[in-house]
């Protein structure tokens, strides 16, 4: 057979879109073994890589989406559990603070009450007594929070046993530094109990150091435990510009870049002036107010164009 004609005989005639079984004419008898594919679609074959390569396309997302959904499910859990601690925290803080707040509030007004029953003079003087002490306590508890947290929680290898913890990791809503929280509201408890009992002005300036001391631990649950470590939401008061430079003073206590300083809370700035981090405290606040209007901006950004996504629809 020539060259001619065995080319022809694997050359089949194609008749409207079908692939005939029937050889041209002059191909012989080996026309007759092309397979016919009328009325359906040829199935094309790939190589051998191109297949490998397809299926391992294929392959790649089954085997990746049981660790990607793992990975977002652990997520999900990790973000359940800190707002299960949020709330745990906040329950107690704002029960607390509450329930601190009405008792005061009643106890002083009992004590002026007490005095007006039994048809005596308005006590103005030990009012002023009174309101004097609780500021200065307010005051003093700063210094004595100062004083206290340097030389007894880090200096002292006894208090940081608790301390430490706050300065680790926490797994659950309370730390076992929050201990001394409880330590430091027994004498306030001491001192409105003694004032309230006793009805003259010695009684209204112990009254009124106990209110200090407790308006203090109030404010310093508020702006530490919830503003700075956010173990809680505290709402408007994160916006306001000194808070946030507090935030950035605490957060360099715990970097313990210039030694622990600043050991105080709300006059914490003034510790990092005081020994050359002024420059330090400014950058930071800057930096975190950089960190923040960009944040804003992304949220705005992806809230326009989810809007637009939707007007397009």
């Amino acid at each position: 057979m020539s060259p001619a004609a065995l080319c022809s005989s694997h050359t089949s005639a194609h008749l409207g879109g079908c692939r005939s079984s029937v050889p041209l004419r002059g191909a012989g008898s080996a026309g007759a073994l092309q397979p016919k594919w009328c009325g359906q679609q040829r199935p094309v074959r790939l190589p051998v890589a191109t297949r490998a390569s397809a299926q391992g396309m294929e392959e790649l997302p089954q085997q990746e989406a049981p660790q990607l959904d793992e990975q977002e499910l652990k997520r999900l859990k990790r973000a359940e559990a800190r707002r299960r601690e949020q709330l745990t925290y906040q329950f107690s803080a704002i029960a607390a603070s509450v329930g601190v707040t009405a008792a005061a509030g009643f106890a002083t007004y009992y004590r002026i009450l007490r005095h007006v029953a039994n048809d005596q003079a308005f006590p103005f003087f030990e009012l002023a007594c009174t309101l004097a002490l609780a500021a200065g306590a307010a005051f003093g508890m700063e210094m004595y929070a100062r004083w206290v947290h340097k030389d007894m929680w880090h200096d002292n290898a006894v208090g940081y046993i608790l301390h430490k913890s706050h300065h680790e990791p926490r797994t659950g809503p309370f730390e076992a530094n929050d201990i001394y929280a409880i330590v430091n509201a027994l004498p306030a408890m001491a001192l409105c109990l003694y004032g309230f009992l006793r009805p003259d002005v010695w009684g209204g300036v112990c009254f009124g150091a106990g209110l200090g001391i407790t308006l203090f631990g109030i404010s310093y649950m508020f702006v530490h435990d919830g503003l700075v470590h956010r173990r809680f939401p505290v709402g408007p008061i994160a916006d306001l510009p000194a808070m946030r430079r507090i935030v950035v003073a605490h957060q360099l206590h715990h970097s313990e870049k210039y030694g622990g300083v600043p050991f105080g809370m709300f006059l914490g700035p003034q510790e990092l002036e005081a020994v050359g981090a002024g420059p330090e405290l400014d950058r930071m606040v800057a930096e975190a107010e950089a960190a923040r209007a960009a944040k804003k901006a992304a949220a705005a950004a992806k809230e326009a164009a989810a809007a637009a996504a939707a007007g397009r629809h």
